[in-house]
């Protein structure tokens, strides 16, 4: 039986015709189509620099070395967040603090960020890390005021937002563009707006911070651009390279992308329809100026009232074929982590019990969604 997930890729016949080119021929990777669907992205999202590479997880990185971080240097990250950009950091040995997440939306915001770096008396901040959980991309420019008034380097996890925008001063602004940032990272995994079955990018208009990711990317490798035979290496580096034939497909599904979002955005107006007068349930806040991109919608349901649990709600659609996560775990709450990180974060404790990520897919139909509705009725008014 079909089984609706909380997030699914999309391919259509000409994603397939892309997996088949003939370009492939003669390059699997290190080949043109790189280069073509990196140009392809610049043109959408509007940043100077864009760097593709492996995964998320590898943006994220090779961001992190682009500006040199060292051991010991100063990164504030959400304490709601997925685990990359910590175990990364974490493995840099960089000093990591965390910041407490707003109890509504999950996301760090410039309040805790400011609260992070008074509490924690921080006088010398390396960076820190937004992440746009559910892809609505939030506060950028009183973070880039923070930014600027600590001087250090504002990173934004912005792997849920691809093919977001924000308004400022009455100007849209796509995510990605680093109008507001140094540095935006995102994942092209199935789940995201896009997808290059495994991927990732990294945007900036730094020309130093490019050169950097370019060249971590592939080894430290630097080749004479006439004698291929010729090289060095002047940096320690790995191989975070994006193939050809991830970026054809790549290609296509970018073609997509408004497409993609227009129907994330549709079933979002569904979900809002069909469970605003239900008393239960929170939904996802709302801000002007913000177009989101919707890879998730979280509700809140405040469990302990209606005296349930949880873990029954996810059972209960489980046998319904629906399958509905939380995002994400407090990394203070992760085994290996619980022990080394240091404060109480209130707001991301009443967050985390209460979040449901419902299904929202560019497969989802109206019928699927309104049967989710139905049976999250179910669950809450059966005693």
């Amino acid at each position: 039986m079909k089984i609706l997930n909380y997030g699914k890729q999309h391919l259509d016949q000409n994603d397939y015709n892309a997996l088949k080119s003939k370009t492939f021929k003669e390059f699997l990777t290190t080949g043109p189509l790189v280069k073509k669907f990196e140009n392809n992205l610049k043109k959408r999202i509007g940043a100077k620099y864009v760097a593709s590479c492996s995964s998320g997880t590898a943006a994220l990185h090779i961001a992190f070395k682009s500006i040199d971080i060292k051991e010991n240097d100063v990164v504030i990250v959400p304490i709601i967040n997925f685990i990359s950009s910590v175990n990364i950091l974490m493995e840099m040995k960089a000093k990591i603090y965390f910041a407490d997440v707003d109890i509504i939306t999950g996301q760090m915001t410039p309040k805790t960020l400011s609260e992070c770096i008074k509490k924690n008396n921080l006088k010398k901040v390396k960076a820190f890390v937004t992440m746009y959980l559910g892809g609505s991309c939030q506060n950028n420019a009183l973070f880039y005021k923070i930014k600027k008034k600590i001087n250090c380097f504002m990173i934004e996890d912005a792997c849920h937002a691809l093919g977001g925008k924000y308004k400022i001063n009455k100007k849209f602004f796509s995510v990605g563009s680093c109008e507001h940032a140094d540095i935006s990272t995102f994942s092209l995994h199935p789940v995201k707006s896009i997808t290059t079955g495994e991927g990732g990018l990294i945007t900036t208009n730094n020309k130093k911070v490019f050169e950097k990711a370019l060249l971590f990317r592939s080894h430290g490798i630097v080749r004479k651009k006439n004698n291929h035979w010729e090289y060095d290496v002047i940096s320690p580096g790995l191989n975070y390279r994006l193939s050809d034939l991830n970026c054809s497909l790549g290609i296509s599904q970018l073609k997509k992308l408004n497409l993609f979002i227009k129907k994330r955005n549709k079933i979002a107006k569904i979900y809002f329809k069909l469970l605003k007068d239900i008393d239960a349930i929170q939904l996802p806040a709302l801000f002007k100026g913000i177009y989101s991109s919707w890879h998730l919608f979280i509700i809140k349901i405040n469990f302990s009232k209606i005296k349930k649990k949880k873990s029954d709600l996810f059972k209960f659609f489980l046998k319904k074929n629906i399958r509905v996560q939380q995002h994400y775990i407090p990394i203070n709450e992760y085994s290996f982590y619980k022990n080394k990180i240091k404060g109480d974060f209130k707001n991301s404790k009443v967050y985390i019990s209460q979040v449901v990520s419902l299904p929202i897919h560019y497969s989802c139909s109206k019928k699927d969604i309104i049967n989710v509705c139905k049976n999250l009725k179910i669950f809450l008014y059966t005693k």
